[in-house]
């Protein structure tokens, strides 16, 4: 028997793509977003979800896709990172796909260019390939850990 694995799908420019069910606190239409002067690629802003201040990742601009048609609103799917919640800005919401470990792959090699960091490997479904993101890496340097929280610097020299 074979291990099972959830994921909750969501599009973006035509591509299928997916984060594991357990961390998807809500899935949200589009909030209107706070934007934040000089923020890392691929923040879109902050939005107020019930009194907590969450930041927005743009999945479009942080993988390296092209920007999202103006008329096109987007969904929030609000995540559970170690550092709280965050949103990720998708182009449409998809189903809970039940999958086989076993259709697990690497990412695949025609993956070219930012979207290969992010991507811990792929599923194939009947007629399409679902991509897995790997939420670790793609949280770990599109947004402060706290909203308003004071950057890291690194020291140089001496």
């Amino acid at each position: 028997m074979s291990a099972k694995r959830q994921l909750c799908s969501f599009r973006l420019d035509g591509q299928l793509f997916g984060v594991p069910v357990e961390l998807v606190q809500e899935v949200l239409r589009r909030q209107e977003l706070t934007p934040v002067p000089l923020s890392s690629r691929g923040l879109a802003g902050l939005v107020n979800l019930r009194g907590h201040v969450v930041s927005v990742i743009d999945l479009r601009t942080r993988i390296g896709l092209p920007r999202r048609p103006a008329e096109s609103a987007g969904v929030h799917v609000i995540v559970r990172s170690s550092d709280g919640p965050v949103g990720l800005l998708v182009d449409e919401i998809g189903d809970v796909i039940d999958l086989d470990e076993e259709t697990f792959e690497v990412p695949p090699e025609t993956l070219q260019g930012d979207a290969r960091a992010f991507i811990g490997g792929a599923y194939k479904l009947k007629g399409r390939l679902l991509l897995a993101l790997d939420l670790d890496r793609t949280l770990s340097s599109a947004a402060p850990s706290r909203p308003g929280a004071p950057e890291k610097h690194e020291r140089v020299g001496p």
